[in-house]
């Protein structure tokens, strides 16, 4: 059976800072037929001997057909070619906390999972940033009087939210003059040799939604509770919560704070691990300015490319910004020594999450992987992904 063009299979990926494309037009399943295809500034042609297709490219893409170059075939993948491209797409970030519109104003803190109410109107009178994880150090370093900061951790004021690399603090003690947050959704779990929940800083004490179970944060003390930025959405008491898929949410929140920490850093490989230090992913940033196209449309096939599927919107004509990254799962025991080696590289950042957290970032990071044209997969020993922004 002949193929025809709308069964040709689309990949590409601009880069908006370089200025340049990456066209893949896949190899049809099934013996094809002489194929002409030609670019233009918004779309692709392909004739066959039965008829012609025509794939409309999203708006904010424009390609430059006089600068194709680097035309090869790659068996399993189809044709290769490079050209210039110029991508005007505002990227349009999941807000983990919007300092400037959220201070001053009641917030309430929501399970992201399942939507629960976690704390119910909340001032925040002050929202600022916790400096580095190594920022006593350096205060040692450059006082010539002893550290003043010694043995004094930033907990949070009441009416605070200090941000970390992966986490919020809050203080939940309550005064006279101020009501109590509503905290009724959640329970406190801990293990401890003698049965009792002891509230320390190093205890095991996790903070569990009690609708969906899920593990929202830890305390830290009797008045401070760390909530990770993966498992919790802040939002304006007078909003609604915001319905988004779990996959969706991962990946705008953990490409956030890549980002993040690269550009602030300078820094572009990471462990992520759990919140018992267990590594579940060696990752390494490659770029953040990548404008991936994940399926494209025509008059007569919708033909999507599930690279960055997004289970709510499945709109075919649409590209996503994203970060391209390589990647090494961790889990039973896999390359222990490169773990052993970055461990021990103190330009590798480590980033906690819940363990949970941590194995649906690898099963994304898979997915990604698995969708990927095959020569694209690998690069040296590391896997290849994409995280949508």
């Amino acid at each position: 059976m002949a193929a025809t063009a709308a069964e040709t299979r689309i990949f590409l990926e601009v880069r908006r800072q370089l200025q340049s494309a990456l066209l893949i037009l896949g190899e049809p399943k099934e013996g094809g037929m002489p194929m002409d295809i030609s670019i233009m500034p918004s779309s692709l042609q392909m004739k066959t001997p039965e008829g012609c297709t025509e794939i409309q490219l999203p708006a904010e893409v424009r390609l430059v057909p006089s600068s194709c170059r680097g035309l090869q075939f790659v068996t399993g993948d189809g044709l290769h070619l490079r050209l210039q491209a110029q991508a005007e797409l505002g990227t349009k970030l999941i807000s983990m906390f919007n300092q400037s519109s959220q201070a001053q104003e009641c917030c309430t803190f929501y399970c992201q999972s399942c939507g629960e109410v976690i704390i119910k109107d909340r001032k925040l009178l002050r929202v600022l940033p916790l400096p580095s994880e190594n920022w006593e150090a350096l205060v040692g370093e450059w006082c010539c009087h002893p550290d003043p900061f010694a043995n004094k951790p930033l907990h949070p004021q009441e009416n605070d939210c200090f941000i970390g690399d992966s986490f919020f603090l809050v203080n939940l003690r309550t005064s006279s003059w101020q009501p109590r947050p509503e905290l009724s959704p959640v329970e406190m779990c801990c293990v401890s040799s003698d049965n009792h929940c002891k509230l320390e800083p190093k205890a095991n004490t996790k903070v569990i939604c009690k609708r969906c179970k899920v593990m929202l944060g830890e305390t830290m003390s009797s008045e401070t509770t760390k909530f990770y930025m993966t498992e919790i959405i802040i939002q304006s008491s007078e909003r609604s919560f915001p319905i988004i898929p779990r996959s969706r949410f991962v990946q705008s929140v953990i490409t956030q704070c890549l980002v993040q920490l690269s550009s602030a850093r300078s820094t572009f490989r990471f462990r992520i691990q759990g919140q018992d230090d267990k590594v579940y992913i060696l990752l390494w940033l490659l770029n953040s300015d990548s404008l991936v196209i994940e399926s494209l449309r025509n008059s007569k096939y919708i033909k999507k490319f599930p690279l960055l599927e997004d289970t709510l919107k499945a709109d075919s004509s649409s590209a996503w910004s994203a970060i391209k990254v390589l990647y090494q799962p961790c889990i039973k025991g896999r390359n222990e020594k490169l773990v052993s080696l970055w461990e021990s590289d103190i330009s590798v950042h480590p980033l906690t999450l819940p363990s949970a957290t941590c194995l649906e970032l690898l099963l994304i990071l898979s997915r990604s992987n698995a969708n990927l044209p095959s020569s694209l997969r690998h690069m040296n020993s590391f896997q290849v992904a994409f995280l949508k922004m």
